[in-house]
């Protein structure tokens, strides 16, 4: 099974690109951006590992993607890279042009790539779209998320067209949506509010991005009748 993977290269992204790779058949392909040296490390112990050096931001490097995903023709589709702030500032102290900019580089990167990936599956009559959204789309939204929250909604509402659309063709469109994990995307939160996490969490620990990689390899092997589903990983913190 061939797996196209965004921002594979670290934090969640690693542990998915690790996880789908011990499965020896996979052919697992992962983009990145800064962390060239860690790709190379991933691709040194997994010999079925492909890195991908993409910056999202340049838009000729985007489209250039897109087509190579064509040439690939994977049979998943891990939307995963996130690039930006999970906490940032109050909505009110926050500059327009940081919705814009981010709203751009994350979720109309996504949208480009999720095309370029329906492409192939709808002429393989089959395929999957597995995205990554958060838990704080159930929970309270933590202050200062404002932009980060607002672009994974953005992206929830079109895992469930992506569903309805293409379910015909045997290509489903599911998603895993976290609690906070502790990783390169959230290592400048304040260690206080780390432990008040920890403290108030039902099992006194936090998510280990590990554990929804293993929700991920679920989801990459699932039958067609699972489609348009969110699965929320939290410990039932918050139902939804």
């Amino acid at each position: 099974m061939r797996i196209f993977i965004t921002g594979g290269a670290s934090g969640l992204g690693e542990a998915i690109t690790k996880k789908l790779a011990g499965v020896s058949s996979n052919e697992v392909y992962f983009t990145y951006n800064s962390s060239g040296d860690n790709a190379q490390k991933i691709k040194s112990e997994f010999e079925n590992t492909y890195p991908v050096r993409c910056n999202f931001n340049n838009e000729e490097e985007l489209k250039n993607l897109c087509t190579k995903i064509e040439e690939i023709s994977p049979d998943v589709l891990i939307n995963n890279a996130y690039t930006g702030s999970f906490i940032n500032s109050y909505f009110h102290k926050t500059d327009a042009n940081d919705f814009l900019s981010e709203f751009k580089i994350n979720v109309l990167s996504t949208i480009m790539i999720t095309q370029a990936a329906l492409t192939v599956f709808r002429k393989k009559k089959g395929g999957k779209i597995i995205t990554v959204l958060t838990s704080a789309l159930v929970n309270t939204p933590p202050i200062g998320s404002s932009v980060y929250v607002a672009n994974k909604a953005y992206l929830e509402e079109l895992t469930k067209v992506w569903a309805v659309e293409n379910a015909r063709f045997n290509i489903t469109s599911n998603s895993v949506s976290p609690a906070f994990m502790l990783t390169s995307f959230t290592n400048a939160i304040d260690e206080r509010l780390i432990e008040q996490m920890t403290e108030s969490h039902p099992l006194k620990k936090l998510l280990d991005p590990a554990e929804v990689a293993e929700t991920i390899l679920f989801l990459s092997t699932a039958g067609t009748q699972l489609n348009g589903v969110n699965l929320v990983i939290n410990a039932a913190a918050t139902l939804k």
